[in-house]
């Protein structure tokens, strides 16, 4: 690999550790909310809002980080966010109750917001056509290399609080856990400011020796001073027109490939990936595994995220963009409507033997509930809440479910990995390339915001309202929905999508753009 192509990917690494922190951040929230949800007595939705409050500052961000990066650059932008993540993880490692708590954690998500736009957007900006996909697939990439690192640090924090012979207790178990987060925030703070320019934002700014000294570096020479005219050409195209405003996305020369980019953007998101992410020690808990089992399977559930966004990577300048979504969605469709049927089919009954594994003190609040069959989580839950209080079932919530729950948590749990697996190598990683592919140099910035404001909104939808779901819905009629949803997607996909593998960005603007 020559060394202007190592440059490149080592920039676009450094530029993706975004993604690395907005990974981190989801993954660790799942370990988190296992023992501050119990500390804090919350309810279901300040649960869901401690869960989900990060995407909702994301979308303002998300809003304004495009426009902002168009005026001040993408990397100054990014140092910034660098900071704030920083920021967030400090002070929500020292929350002293569910309002500071949310606040912290909101900070975070100005940053992740910002970065899950301007991460992709450079790191299209200084690739070729041949090497893009990969180069933005690595923004998945990161983030699912961040959901590993922090599963994996649940996991190891959870055991070394339940093995008794370490200084973490309960209540301290959660904050070690948010604060880890400090350490990779740090360090893209530092490694920022080694990143050059993005040389098409330099050549917007008229800084046209600068932004060709920057190509040179990326590319030969050769190909530094086609994609240099290239770039210049298509600015001079777009220089003679009217300032870009919001109502100019659905005129008719972008509104195709607008709702194409707002269909995709939704999607992502209400297929259920961040419930499934945000809440994954939660989820595993309902199949009666236990906590700790629970707090293992979400390693396995990270570990397949990052082989299938490897693998998203090396297919997806070869095979395209449209294939990967429409088998990835399909895939998504019927591992969720899997584990609905797996939940369905679940029955609850706490009967003497299983009442002996635990704590005499639950025993005794649950010993008229001993031989009663339920064939529905949600009257199980809500009677076993009434019985303890919440504050005390939610502490014991793992064990309660291990001890009660009949069902077939193997399905569930392929399921939740095939589900995983499709969504690695389609919807994750594919949408943002396609973003950063669709529109011309003057819209990027103002389309891939909106359409990122709508996806962190569906997010945050999701991510609010999937513990309620659980508690009124149950299980099985939750993961039925977002496998319906998917299903409709399959076929909406098939009609609209199309494909961008292989072309310049000047040369998609001349063929999606009437």
């Amino acid at each position: 690999m020559e060394n202007t192509t190592r440059r490149t990917w080592f920039i676009a690494f450094v530029v993706s550790l975004g993604g690395f922190l907005f990974g981190f951040d989801a993954g660790i929230i799942s370990g988190v909310m296992a023992y501050a949800g119990p500390e804090f007595d919350l309810n279901d939705i300040q649960t869901g809002w401690v869960v989900s409050s990060p995407s909702f500052s994301a979308m303002l961000a998300m809003l304004i980080s495009g426009r902002l990066s168009d005026f001040y650059g993408r990397k100054k932008i990014l140092i910034v966010v660098a900071f704030l993540y920083a920021l967030s993880a400090l002070l929500s490692a020292y929350a002293v109750g569910y309002n500071m708590l949310w606040i912290a954690r909101m900070l975070g998500g100005v940053a992740f917001g910002a970065a899950l736009i301007l991460a992709p957007t450079y790191i299209a900006e200084i690739s070729s056509a041949e090497n893009r996909g990969k180069l933005v697939s690595m923004q998945q990439l990161n983030i699912v290399l961040g959901f590993f690192a922090a599963f994996l640090c649940n996991y190891y924090l959870n055991e070394l609080n339940t093995s008794g012979d370490s200084f973490l207790t309960d209540e301290t178990v959660w904050r070690w856990m948010l604060g880890l987060e400090m350490i990779p925030a740090v360090l893209y703070f530092i490694l920022m400011f080694f990143v050059p320019r993005s040389p098409r934002w330099l050549f917007l700014k008229q800084k046209v020796n600068e932004a060709i000294e920057i190509l040179k570096s990326l590319h030969s020479k050769t190909r530094a001073e086609e994609e240099a005219k290239s770039i210049q050409e298509s600015i001079q195209k777009q220089s003679n027109k009217e300032k870009v405003n919001l109502k100019e996305l659905v005129k008719p020369a972008l509104r195709f490939i607008f709702l194409v980019g707002l269909t995709i953007g939704i999607l992502q998101q209400i297929t259920g990936i961040n419930a499934i992410y945000f809440y994954a020690t939660s989820i595993f808990k309902q199949t009666g595994i236990g906590t700790n089992a629970a707090f293992a399977s979400g390693v396995l559930l990270s570990m397949t995220t990052v082989v299938f966004t490897i693998v998203a990577m090396l297919l997806i300048d070869r095979m395209g963009r449209r294939p990967l979504l429409l088998i990835g969605i399909g895939g998504i469709a019927l591992s969720m409507l899997i584990c609905g049927y797996g939940f369905k089919q679940a029955t609850y009954e706490l009967s003497t033997e299983k009442m002996s594994a635990l704590d005499a003190s639950l025993v005794e609040n649950l010993s008229g509930f001993e031989g009663k069959v339920y064939d529905n989580d949600v009257a199980f839950k809500n009677d076993m809440k009434q019985a303890l209080g919440s504050q005390v079932y939610a502490k014991n919530e793992g064990a309660i479910l291990e001890a009660a729950a009949n069902m077939n948590s193997t399905l569930i749990l392929i399921g939740i990995l095939v589900f995983i697996a499709c969504f690695g190598f389609s919807l994750g990683p594919v949408m943002w390339v396609m973003l950063s592919e669709m529109y011309p140099n003057k819209y990027r910035g103002l389309a891939i915001g909106v359409i990122g404001f709508v996806n962190s909104f569906a997010s945050w939808l999701v991510q609010q309202v999937f513990p309620w779901e659980l508690s009124n819905l149950g299980n099985a009629t939750t993961f039925f929905i977002f496998g319906f949803i998917a299903l409709a997607g399959f076929f909406l996909f098939l009609k609209i999508l199309p494909e961008t593998k292989g072309k310049s960005l000047e040369e998609l603007e001349s063929e999606l753009i009437t």
